[in-house]
């Protein structure tokens, strides 16, 4: 981990149940099951938004219904994949490339991202190609602990707008070392 990168607050929406074993410690950070789903917006990772506490509540209220919580987390980014830099966001088209060029030569075709509507919720291209990403560097020695993005999401928040009523930054982390401590918000 980087000695002095920027931590963050995150707020991940999940089940009261697992809420309160996260935050009582009956399930340790380094047990935190991340996500591994083919469409996952960042690639594989424990999902939060990066100082949206209300939005991780929508999201885990439209999941979970009445069993819905939030916890809170301090992040240390560490070495982290920032998509908001252009240093990283210029690594993925040759990692694109790549992965085209062998998907190609084997007869296949690359994953689409799809979804219901302009914001294709289903990242299954953008999960493959940040994953393949991001294998690179993990044999290299060199993995990234953390992935961050920003997603301008849902409807426009007033006619003609291109500010969207659900943009957030998302952080994936990798590394569940890089969650220095659990909390719940008030």
């Amino acid at each position: 981990m980087q000695r002095f990168a920027r931590w963050v607050l995150g707020y991940h929406g999940t089940t009261k149940d697992r809420a309160t074993k996260l935050i009582g410690g009956e399930l340790a950070v380094e047990d935190w099951p991340p996500s591994r789903k083919p469409y996952d917006w960042l690639g594989g990772g424990i999902y939060f938004w990066e100082h949206g506490p209300e939005r991780a509540a929508d999201w885990a209220r439209q999941k979970h219904g009445e069993a819905a919580d939030v916890v809170g987390a301090i992040i240390q980014l560490g070495r982290c994949f920032d998509l908001l830099d252009v240093k990283f966001t210029k690594l993925l088209h040759p990692t694109y490339e790549r992965e085209l060029s062998q998907v190609v030569d084997a007869g296949r075709q690359l994953p689409v991202n799809r979804g219901p509507d302009h914001d294709l919720g289903g990242r299954y291209l953008d999960c493959h190609v940040i994953n393949k990403c991001l294998q690179t560097w993990v044999e290299q020695d060199l993995a990234f602990q953390t992935v961050r993005g920003a997603f301008w999401e849902g409807q426009p928040a007033f006619p003609g707008a291109k500010i969207m009523r659900e943009s957030h930054i998302q952080i994936a982390v990798r590394d569940p070392r890089c969650i220095l401590g659990v909390f719940r918000p008030t």
